[in-house]
């Protein structure tokens, strides 16, 4: 396990922090005016789910962890349990909410995603930039509202409730930010 310093650490590493296991959620290095560089790095202890701050040195080291990622598919979630099944070999596996708590609405079942393993663990589930699901509620547009960017609230398959344009109904498909749950347009 190679030990890098803070200036090489990237977000998404899986690094060795006080015996725990820790993804990077972000890493910056900050150089004051009359004072020593120093690295504020946002940890997310894998473990528990805990993110927490750290402020180190620049040469302080840490054992940087490998990780290796497998396209899984999502089969269904059972009272905070998510089962996954590999495509190839039909292996299942068993994922908490707690580790996955800030992707988890984007999960639509019979879909695959990309998902990181460490030391043979599931850590993290990457999500593309946008995914496409289907609109389960959204009121009507009321006779009148068309000024411009009339937006309705909405819930998607996943129960995510977000705004969008009043031309929008129950069944359609629509794309979505994985980054920021806004709408994107219909797929």
């Amino acid at each position: 396990m190679p030990m890098l310093t803070p200036n090489l650490i990237k977000r998404k590493n899986v690094v060795r922090y006080s015996n725990e296991i820790c993804l990077v959620l972000d890493c910056v290095v900050r150089t004051p005016p009359n004072n020593a560089a120093f690295a504020q790095l946002e940890l997310r202890n894998l473990k528990t789910g805990r993110a927490f701050p750290v402020r180190s040195s620049t040469r302080e080291q840490y054992e940087v962890l490998d990780n290796k990622f497998k396209t899984m598919e999502f089969s269904y979630e059972n009272q905070g349990v998510y089962n996954f099944m590999d495509p190839q070999t039909y292996d299942q596996i068993e994922i908490h909410k707690e580790i996955i708590e800030d992707v988890a609405d984007f999960l639509v079942p019979q879909s695959q995603y990309e998902i990181m393993f460490v030391e043979e663990n599931p850590v993290l589930i990457n999500l593309p930039a946008s995914v496409t699901m289907k609109v389960t509620e959204a009121p009507d547009a009321v006779r009148g509202d068309s000024s411009t960017n009339v937006t309705k609230q909405i819930t998607l398959e996943t129960g995510i409730k977000l705004n969008a344009p009043l031309f929008i109904k129950v069944g359609d498909v629509i794309k979505v930010s994985t980054e920021d749950k806004k709408y994107l347009g219909r797929a």
